[in-house]
C-alpha cells in the first residue's frame, strides 16, 4: 500500500520521498531512496546499533522507525554531523584513538557518542566510564574491544570543550 510522497528533513535539507510505501523503515529510506549509506543495515532488530541516527536529537535505531514517522522532525545521520566536509569532533576523536577498525559499527557508535556529549551538562568534566558504557550499550563492536572507543569519547569531550572556548 502506497503512502504517497512525503518530505523528510534530513541533515538540514528537505528530501521528497516519492513512491513511498507504508511500512518502509527510516533506514531503508535513508539508504535506498535518499542515497545516504552511512547508517548500516545489520540486524534489523534494534540490537546492534549500526543504523543509529538522531531524530530531533534523540538517538534511535532507524531500522525500527517507520520513515513516515519522521515527517515534520529533524533527522541527523552520520553524513550530517560534518556537513562542510570536515570531520566532526567525534569523528576526529575516533580516528585519533584508533577506534575505527572494520568500520561497520563506527557510524552508529559515533552517533551515540555525539548524542551523549550533546546531552551532558557543560561543566567541563568528562563523562565517567559508566555513563559512556551505558550510552554506547546499544552498539555492538567485534573489532576494537571498546578500549579505544572509550578513549575516543575522552578525546571528543576535550575537542568539544576546545571548540566552545
Amino acid at each position: 500500500m502506497s503512502a504517497g510522497p512525503y518530505v523528510l528533513r534530513v541533515n538540514g535539507n528537505d528530501h521528497e520521498v516519492p513512491d513511498a510505501h507504508l511500512g518502509e523503515s527510516l533506514l531503508w529510506v535513508l539508504r535506498e531512496r535518499l542515497g545516504l549509506p552511512g547508517s548500516k543495515n545489520a540486524c534489523e532488530e534494534g540490537e546492534c546499533g549500526s543504523c543509529s541516527v538522531q531524530v530531533d536529537g534523540e538517538l534511535v535505531c532507524s531500522c525500527l522507525v517507520l520513515a513516515a514517522a519522521g515527517v515534520g522532525r529533524e533527522v541527523t545521520t552520520i553524513e550530517g554531523l560534518a556537513p562542510d566536509g570536515e570531520l566532526a569532533d567525534v569523528q576526529r576523536a575516533f580516528v585519533e584513538a584508533g577506534a575505527v577498525q572494520c568500520g561497520f559499527c563506527t557510524p552508529g557508535l559515533i552517533m551515540a557518542v555525539d548524542t551523549l556529549l550533546d546531552d551532558l551538562p557543560d561543566d567541563g568534566s568528562d563523562p565517567d566510564d559508566l555513563i559512556v558504557r551505558e550510552a554506547i550499550s546499544g552498539n555492538l563492536c567485534r573489532c576494537t574491544g571498546y578500549g579505544r572507543i572509550l578513549e575516543a569519547v575522552s578525546i571528543a569531550a576535550d575537542l568539544r570543550r576546545e571548540n566552545r572556548t
